[in-house]
């Protein structure tokens, strides 16, 4: 156990001290004879008994389901960094997230100036059918006061609700105040972002979750770029960190013949279970692309190994994550659940794509952040050096395993990253909010354009716009702002993505932000095979 655990585990160590102390101390005093009959016959846990004897015995009034949850997390930190404790508060918005969908209005929202800002609103949306538009401000919500520090997850709470049911909504517009009466309904998380064609025969899906409606939503925007002449296709996998293995394995049926390995589990209590392709894939014979970074995790890494391992993909990017876990979802009785991993994933040839958490979950989260001391020296991450049991794919391909999945062409990390100018626009979103104001100036000129190619062509920030950026950041806390060019280029790009994201969702965006990209640029430049 590392320091750090000892230091967290010993306040509770101590407490389940102090209190047996206690009981035994009452138990003296009374001169009663301590025994297994206190709790009953039968073999009980040590966890129970203490429970059990707070509960009954403590001088004080104690929040018994809060320490109950405290020592569940203490008990799953001895485990793996992917067990988690999922408590009942928690539980709704973790299940929306996997299943793809949850009830409401349909909006997205800011805070400025402690006022609620409307963002985005979902095409045919129940907000969009009440006729919430773009910069509306709320004032209330039912009988809840808008205005003021507003806690996020608060008004979350109060616009969320059942389909079906109604909510009043007090806005304002060009200084004028109205109420909307709204009819929440079922509000889809897409899991894809982006689909369009980047030529005639290249296209590009970005897919940012395996939710409950990815592979639908992947079918769909594969049909639709094949219905364009799709001969090339660019998948982003980037930031993706994974979700329902089913779907990843749909996913990557399409681009195999059928009863061919994709990947197969197996675990302690758990016998290996292999998962094969079953029916004639959609894309084949086309070539494909997977862009990856650090961030793609779990399902990517299932997703983009098998095809690496089956000849079928060329990998461009940065090591996986290297989150190779199963878990399963256990509910208990309280409402809460507990998410165990039960196996690990497997590629076809074998590889585990789980890196090594042995120093703890510390040291497993600070890995990440340990290979951006190594910004622009792809070597200096490789799990070459480390001495990886190789595997050679059916035309020769040398791959490692262990640690992720390691592309077939680094893209080193982008050193604006390391900028700290560009650290302190992004605390508090600084360019997101300001991106938004200055979408609010000049709105007229920008919905004018007629598509998000035609404004990343014609539309720039200008000189005006980073000083009252800089003005805006230094209201807003963060003072020292110097950019350089390669600093002022990094968030003038961002700055038009967010605008476009505002004007043609997040389409527009990636339409924006992949213009100077490096993974697509040079997943772009690949002449087709």
């Amino acid at each position: 156990m590392n320091n750090k655990k000892i230091q967290i585990a010993l306040p509770v160590f101590f407490a389940i001290a102090v209190i047996l102390g206690m009981f035994i101390g009452y138990k003296l005093h009374s001169n009663m004879p301590i025994s297994k009959s206190f709790f009953g016959e039968g073999n009980r846990n040590k966890i129970d008994e203490v429970m059990e004897l707070v509960r009954q015995r403590y001088v004080d009034d104690i929040g018994l389901d809060t320490t109950a949850d405290k020592a569940i997390e203490h008990i799953l930190l001895d485990l793996d960094p992917h067990s988690v404790y999922i408590p009942t508060s928690s539980l709704k918005e973790v299940n929306e997230d996997l299943e793809g969908k949850f009830e409401g209005i349909g909006i997205e929202f800011n805070v400025f100036n402690d006022t609620v800002h409307v963002l985005s609103v979902l095409n045919n949306g129940p907000a969009f059918k009440a006729g919430i538009k773009i910069g509306d401000k709320i004032i209330s919500v039912n009988d809840s006061l808008a205005i003021g520090k507003i806690n996020t997850d608060k008004f979350k709470s109060w616009v969320k609700g059942p389909g079906g049911s109604s909510v009043r909504i007090a806005l304002e517009r060009d200084h004028s105040i109205f109420t909307k009466n709204i009819i929440r309904g079922v509000i889809p998380i897409y899991a894809i972002d982006a689909a369009y064609m980047i030529d005639k025969e290249k296209g590009y899906i970005k897919l940012n979750r395996f939710s409950g409606s990815a592979y639908e939503e992947f079918m769909q925007a594969l049909e639709k770029l094949k219905n364009q002449g799709l001969k090339k296709l660019v998948l982003d996998l980037k930031d993706n960190g994974g979700g329902i293995l089913d779907e990843a394995v749909n996913i990557a049926d399409e681009f195999i013949a059928g009863n061919q390995l994709i990947v197969y589990t197996e675990g302690k209590h758990q016998p290996r279970r292999d998962y094969l392709s079953k029916r004639p894939g959609l894309f084949e014979e086309g070539e494909l692309i997977i862009l990856m970074n650090e961030n793609s995790a779990s399902a990517s890494e299932v997703l983009a190994g098998a095809l690496q391992d089956l000849d079928r993909a060329k990998i461009i990017g940065r090591r996986s994550f290297g989150k190779g876990l199963v878990q399963e979802q256990y509910s208990l009785s309280d409402g809460s659940a507990l998410r165990l991993t039960v196996a690990r994933y497997f590629t076809p040839l074998g590889r585990s794509i789980q890196k090594s958490y042995q120093n703890g979950t510390e040291a497993y989260k600070e890995e990440i952040i340990n290979r951006m001391h190594h910004l622009n020296d792809p070597n200096a991450d490789s799990l070459l050096e480390k001495g990886s049991k190789k595997y050679k794919t059916a035309k020769g391909k040398i791959l490692f395993g262990g640690g992720g999945i390691w592309p077939d062409e680094i893209i080193p990390m982008v050193t604006s990253f390391a900028d700290t100018s560009i650290n302190k626009l992004y605390t508090n979103n600084i360019i997101g909010n300001f991106a938004y104001r200055l979408f609010l100036q000049e709105k007229n000129k920008l919905e004018s354009f007629k598509s998000a190619e035609e404004f990343n062509k014609e539309f720039n920030i200008s000189s005006d716009s980073f000083m009252n950026l800089i003005r805006f950041a230094k209201e807003n806390g963060s003072t020292e702002i110097v950019l350089n060019n390669e600093a002022k280029s990094f968030v003038a790009l961002r700055i038009k993505a967010l605008i476009a994201r505002i004007i043609w969702n997040d389409e527009g965006y990636f339409k924006v932000l992949n213009g100077a990209d490096k993974f697509f640029i040079v997943a772009n430049s690949k002449p087709n095979n």
